[in-house]
């Protein structure tokens, strides 16, 4: 299918979305998020993709929400209307591993869509904010929540009120990102690591994520058991049986998704 605001190309079992509305720095318009929507619901079904990374141009990954299209706002609009939900949210349901490839700015809501990714990898000029309070709202997509669990209170305050931006460096500090690399090794990175996940067996890998996700959502004790008894289903599958069998044998698992 072809979108008028994004590239999706297919290595594999990994498949690759550019955020592509380069004049306006890949700002979150209502026909961006409803596109990625549509192209994560699609992937979602597909069986041949195990890994999916977001990504933008080596400019900015998403320079914030389409502040046009949202500066006429009333409650009741915004409300009856709610697009983070209905569309942002998307990132945040895949159920797939979906990484974020962040060169250059993530602000406001580009900030919090790589925020919903599983995990993050930044260029060396990446630059990380929630600069809403500039704008007389604070951020409405995540942004105090998911930064405050990613960075701590401290940091979250800071960046939430007073709108500086963070840099990479200071990112992978403080538990944003993951790895930092150089701007022109960032996709041949992500690639490597989105292949190195799409060959795992995929059941298994939307459980892991499904572990670690709940982990943000529970106390430690419920936690535990909710990643024991996964654990305890793995055993139910073929590719588990595969995995330990391979280890044993000394040689390349060969999963089935199954």
């Amino acid at each position: 299918m072809a979108y008028n605001t994004l590239e999706v190309t297919k290595d594999g079992k990994v498949c690759i979305i550019k955020l592509a509305r380069p004049k306006a720095l890949n700002a979150l318009s209502n026909e961006l998020t409803m596109e990625l929507a549509s192209a994560l619901e699609k992937l979602d079904k597909d069986d041949n993709v195990h890994c999916v990374i977001l990504t933008g141009s080596e400019k900015a990954f998403a320079a914030g929400a389409d502040i046009k299209e949202l500066q006429d706002g009333t409650f009741l609009s915004m409300y009856d209307h709610d697009v983070f939900a209905l569309y942002w949210e998307s990132v945040a349901r895949f159920r797939k591993p979906i990484l974020a490839a962040v060169a250059g700015y993530a602000l406001g809501g580009g900030c919090e869509i790589a925020m919903m990714c599983d995990f993050i990898i930044a260029a060396d000029n990446a630059k990380f904010g929630q600069p809403e309070i500039n704008l007389g709202v604070m951020p409405g997509a995540g942004g105090t929540q998911r930064l405050t669990k990613a960075v701590g209170k401290a940091k979250a305050m800071d960046m939430c009120l007073s709108g500086r931006m963070m840099n990479a460096e200071e990112a992978e500090r403080a538990g944003l990102v993951s790895q930092i690399v150089p701007l022109d090794e960032l996709m041949e990175t992500a690639l490597t690591t989105a292949k190195k996940i799409a060959h795992q067996s995929l059941p298994i890998t939307m459980m892991t994520k499904e572990a670690v996700n709940t982990s943000f959502e529970t106390s430690l004790s419920q936690g535990i058991r909710f990643e024991r008894r996964l654990f305890q289903a793995m055993f139910s599958t073929e590719d588990q049986k595969e995995g330990m069998a391979a280890f044993a044998e000394k040689r390349t698992p060969h999963f089935k998704n199954k």
